[in-house]
Order: structure tokens, then sequence, then C-alpha cells
């Protein structure tokens, strides 16, 4: 008799193992995605992400949004590309 519950306790405690690993598994997976996603979204905000956007670029959508006039867009265009 003690032979039965010694295994079934056995089987169970090797069942909580197989828990317990897979937990820490999850929690290392999820810290190294929020790490890797907070770097990454750190660095788009420093501009030295890959999509940068040209003067020109940042010029025409000011013109765009009505912060500079005609007059103010050509002159600083005209400095741009010389």
């Amino acid at each position: 008799m003690m032979d039965m519950m010694n295994n079934g306790h056995s089987s169970m405690m090797g069942g909580m193992w197989f828990f317990s690993i897979l937990f820490w598994v999850l929690i290392i997976a999820g810290v190294a995605f929020i790490t890797k996603w907070f770097l990454e979204r750190n660095r788009n905000k420093n501009g030295s992400g890959i999509s940068e956007e040209s003067a020109l670029d940042i010029l025409k959508k000011r013109y765009a949004k009505g912060e500079i006039d005609q007059e103010t867009f050509e002159q600083m265009k005209k400095e741009i590309e010389s």
C-alpha cells in the first residue's frame, strides 16, 4: 500500500516539475519580448530607425499643416536643395 502511495505521489511531483519549468520558460520569454519591444520603440523614437524622413519631407509636412506660408516654404526648399 505504501508503494502505491509513493508512486502516485512521485508521478504527481513529476507533473508539477513540468508545469514549473513551463511557467519559468513563459516568464523569461515574456520578459525578453517586452525588453525587445521597449528597445525597438526607443530606437525608433531617437531617429536611428530605418525609416528616416528627409528634410524636404518634413518641410512639405509643415507646409501642409499650415505651419509655414508658401514664401517661407519656397525659400527653405531652395536652401535644402542647394
